[in-house]
């Protein structure tokens, strides 16, 4: 029983997700360079939606993944941007500028490496790819170094995280989307007005959210802008005010207290009678009615995000067949990408925030000392999850895409190696 406990606790805890991520990854390549390959690429090319005569509605599994099911995992980012925004490390200039420009930082040197050495080739647009921390790995990474490191450095590496994978959003909106359509972007903007308007005028059911949200996804993914765009432009819009305060539920659940003491004798009987069950309905209601729109989201899709969105994202994208004749010297993906992760993260992350301390624009958070700064710059070095987002949008070839998705692997794998002995050696040095 206690085995049984141990187990669930860990599958519960934040850096399972990380773990479950790189099995799947893991999984992913030893598939793809199995006998089992061409059974791996064929089901992911598979159509799938909605036959009507001759006309067919759907795509691939593989688009049903990066396009369909990913838009929730950028509304999960987007929830958790603004709940940042609202009332955490973001809340306020002192306590967001600090991690805000590391992450700056971390985002604009790696991608000038990247362009630097891509610079006049068809590759040039893949600068976005080594911009980006995946949130889930290094989290997790952290947890599982425990005590070794200080709470404080672990809250300025999610915080940093958030804001980078804000940073990753513009980008995505501004360098990586089609031919736009302006009549479809005007009725994306009509149906964003309409949410804006839902929430300006106190409307607190989210189903009227996610039913406008599926149309504005619907009217961006037409309009040639990625539709993962539209999902953190619905979480921008899921109001934050619960139907009715702490208090008013308090009041009431006085009520129904004293009401049960009057009647507890009254039906003794396993078979409620329809007034209990209307009763209890009305318990839950008010209770459901009490809680943060917003949290209640995020709170729904955050396991899902953890336990299947992403598992499977990485399964779906990480699977390259690594053949003798695999090409690395296309232009200069392969350094690009690796030095702008492993080398480029971590030394934007302290030149800005060395500067921005310097320059007395914020100050370092207490208990964080510059060798941490830089343990965790080598940590957001771990790119995944948003990098192979990106890669997939970056190149029009097949091959670039494989060659970027190995990259980033390895350079996500040196990383985490780097920056977890970086870490360890640090924290003895401290002492």
């Amino acid at each position: 029983m206690r085995v049984t406990q141990i187990l669930v606790d860990f599958i519960r805890s934040e850096s399972f997700g990380g773990i479950f991520l790189a099995i799947s990854t893991v999984m992913a390549l030893i598939i793809a360079n199995s006998p089992l390959q061409h059974y791996y690429h064929h089901f992911f090319e598979i159509s799938f939606g909605f036959q009507f005569d001759t006309y067919f509605i759907g795509m691939s599994i593989h688009h049903w993944v990066n396009d369909v099911l990913m838009s929730f995992f950028f509304l999960l980012v987007g929830l958790e941007i603004k709940r940042e925004m609202l009332f955490g490390e973001l809340n306020s200039f002192s306590k967001s500028a600090f991690p805000a420009i590391a992450a700056l930082g971390g985002m604009i040197i790696p991608g000038v490496i990247y362009y630097a050495l891509n610079i006049g080739t068809p590759s040039s647009h893949g600068f976005g790819i080594p911009m980006a921390t995946d949130i889930a790995f290094a989290l997790g990474v952290m947890l599982m170094l425990g005590k070794r490191i200080p709470i404080a450095l672990k809250v300025f590496l999610v915080t940093l995280a958030v804001v980078d994978d804000l940073g990753a959003i513009v980008v995505i909106a501004l360098f990586y989307g089609g031919t736009i359509n302006t009549i479809w972007l005007f009725a994306s903007a009509i149906v964003l007005i309409a949410l804006i308007l839902c929430n300006s005028i106190g409307i607190k059911h989210l189903s009227v959210y996610l039913g406008l949200g599926l149309l504005l996804w619907l009217f961006v993914h037409s309009s040639g802008i990625h539709a993962t765009i539209s999902a953190v432009l619905l979480a921008f819009c899921i109001p934050v005010r619960a139907k009715q305060d702490l208090q008013s539920f308090k009041k009431k659940l006085g009520g129904w207290v004293l009401h049960g003491k009057k009647n507890q004798d009254q039906n003794d009987s396993i078979l409620l009678d329809t007034y209990s069950l209307e009763f209890i309905h009305e318990i839950q209601q008010n209770a459901k009615d009490t809680q943060n729109p917003l949290l209640r989201l995020e709170h729904f899709l955050q396991p899902w995000s953890a336990y299947f969105i992403m598992p499977f994202f990485a399964f779906a994208n990480a699977g390259v067949s690594i053949a003798s004749d695999f090409n690395f010297n296309i232009d200069h993906i392969f350094l690009g990408i690796f030095l702008g992760l492993v080398v480029g993260k971590p030394i934007g992350i302290f030149v800005f925030t060395f500067l921005c301390e310097k320059l007395g624009i914020a100050k370092r958070p207490d208990g964080i000392s510059w060798l941490y700064i830089i343990g965790a710059g080598m940590l957001a070095g771990i790119g995944f999850t948003m990098s192979l987002f990106v890669s997939e949008l970056a190149f029009d070839s097949q091959v670039a895409k494989e060659l970027a998705k190995v990259t980033i692997l390895c350079a996500s794998l040196a990383s985490c190696i780097i920056g977890v002995i970086f870490l360890l050696i640090s924290g003895k040095v401290q002492k």
